[in-house]
This record gives C-alpha cells, structure tokens and sequence, in this order.
C-alpha cells in the first residue's frame, strides 16, 4: 500500500514538473509578451521576467521593443524640375503597442518597409533637386510625419527617417560642376576688385601725405631702387619723373604741321625787281639803277648763302 501511494506521488510530481516545464515562460527585458487564449487576446501583456501560460490553451509571442532599423531600397523618381534621381533613406522605429502591432497588421515590419518606399518616392515628386541636396532635414522632418500618421495604427512609432544618398546622372553632375567653378571664378573676381578699391584708397591717401612732403617720394624711390637691386640682376632700372618728360614738352616750341621732319633748310625766295623801262641789253650805268642793283643782290645772297660785293658803276673814259 505505501508503495502504491509513493508510486502516485511520484507520478503526480512528474506531472507537475512536466505542466511546470509547459506552462513557464521567460520574457527577456527588451520583450513584452501577447497571450492569446483560444484565439483571442488576453487583455494583460506579460511584463519581462518569468511568466506562467496555461499550456496547450495558452499561446504567448514575444514582441521585440527594440528600436529597428530598416534600410529604405533606393527608389528612382522625377523631382519637380525634371531632373531623375536615384535616392535611398534609411528609417528608425520602434513598437510601441505590442498587442496591436500583431493584431492590426499581419506584418508591421514588412508594412513599415513598403510605407517608407511609397512616402520616399512621394517626397522625390514633390520636391526641387537643390532641396534634396541641401535642405535635406525639412524632407526628412516630412518623410517622418508621412510614416508616422499611419504607423500609430499598427502600434508602432517613427523614431527618426534619414536620407542617405542622391544618385544623380553624370551629364547633371558636370552641369553641376561647371556652375559651381563658375561661382566660384565670380566670388574671386568680386573679392579681387573689392581689394583693388582698397588698395587704391589706401594708395590715394598715400599720395596726398607724400604731396606734402617731397622728400618722402625721393625715399619711396630709393626704396623701390633698393627692392629692384636686391634681386641680383645686372639691369638697374630707375624711374623717371614724368613731370620732368611734361617740363620739356612745355619748354619745346610748336612745329608746323606742314614743314617736314627732315628737309634741308631753304631760304625763302625773293621777287628780283623788274628792269626799268628803256633798258636794253648793252644799257649803261642808267640800265641799272642802284637801288635796283642792291635789291638783286640781296636776292642771290638769299639764295646762294654767300655775300655779294655792290656792283661798281662803269667810267666813261
């Protein structure tokens, strides 16, 4: 008799370690446990640590509360100003309601993925190409309110979506390039001349200071003489005044625009005086009167550049 009540109390004992072993679950700190009874949803989610379920009747599935993140595949799109774009994002998410997210969709990762392709390609239509390259947190702040609205019904929270990469063509690639060196060419063209006004100032006031006192442009040249001899070179260049070149300019007396450069000095003609009337070709001393004789004199002296002696009257004998 006391073996059969060890015997049954050694059967019942390994039924209980058996329906121990069944019922005890342990749920891991980053889980929360969904219990479903016969198909329908018990009310409590099973806390971390060690649970018991009714085994057979009772089925538990563990909620991972993690935050995931999930690569978004690169989608290919028109932006608004016709350019085409290969653009890939990644999204941050995490379950918030563990009940829902098994009760409210079959597969709240899969149904995240598809979202996030759809939201991105949306934001690529609606969007210029400078704002996908450089206003990229206001698509991302939109992306984010694009998956959350409808993720809050499947128990599960948007954390954080993030645009990785733009893919442009190549011919858009070297457009861009060659506006950006042309930006570029045109900030260092404003920047030159903006030093050249200031060099200038600076050189005008220069001026005016070095006007008042002239022995200060006789040390600003020998300063500039001493910087050419410093190179070690055997040609010594020396500035010359220009004031000095417009002195002898003033000084030069005019020329006439119609004398030319180099023609030999000429005297000028002088009109010979006519013979007087009644005289012929053997005429005496009243042929030529003195008066008229000096007068051709002083023409051939104009002429030839050598003196003539006054032509002596003839003697009657």
């Amino acid at each position: 008799m006391i073996e059969e009540l060890l015997m049954a109390a050694a059967g019942a004992g390994a039924a209980a370690v058996v329906y121990a072993g069944a019922a005890a679950r342990v749920v891991k700190q980053y889980e929360r446990g969904v219990v479903f009874r016969f198909g329908k949803l018990r009310g409590r989610v099973r806390s971390p640590g060690f649970t018991m379920i009714v085994p057979v009747v009772d089925r538990m599935h563990k909620v991972n509360m993690q935050i995931v993140t999930m690569p978004v595949p690169a989608q290919e799109g028109i932006t608004r100003d016709n350019v085409t774009v290969r653009v890939d994002a990644v999204v941050y998410f995490e379950v918030v309601d563990p009940a829902d997210a098994l009760v409210r969709v079959e597969d709240y990762r899969f149904a995240v993925s598809q979202m996030a392709q759809t939201s991105l390609r949306s934001i690529i239509g609606k969007s210029d190409l400078d704002d996908l390259l450089s206003n990229r947190e206001k698509l991302n702040q939109g992306l984010e309110l694009m998956l959350d609205s409808p993720a809050m019904g499947w128990g599960v929270a948007i954390d954080r979506v993030e645009i990785k990469d733009v893919s442009l063509p190549e011919t858009m690639k070297r457009l861009m390039a060659r506006q950006a060196e042309a930006d570029r060419e045109r900030r260092a063209r404003v920047i030159n001349a903006d030093a050249e006004l200031q060099a200038s100032k600076k050189l005008s006031e220069a001026a005016a200071m070095m006007s008042d006192q002239p022995a200060a442009l006789q040390l600003r040249l020998l300063q500039t003489v001493v910087a050419v001899a410093a190179e070690k070179n055997s040609t010594l260049v020396l500035p010359f005044p220009v004031e000095l070149l417009r002195f002898l300019e003033r000084a030069t007396p005019d020329a006439k625009p119609d004398a030319a450069p180099h023609a030999p000095h000429r005297a000028p003609e002088r009109e010979i005086p006519p013979l007087v009337d009644g005289a012929g070709a053997g005429g005496g001393a009243d042929a030529y009167p003195w008066s008229r004789t000096a007068a051709a004199e002083d023409a051939i002296e104009d002429l030839t550049g050598t003196s003539v002696e006054p032509a002596q009257a003839p003697r009657e004998d």
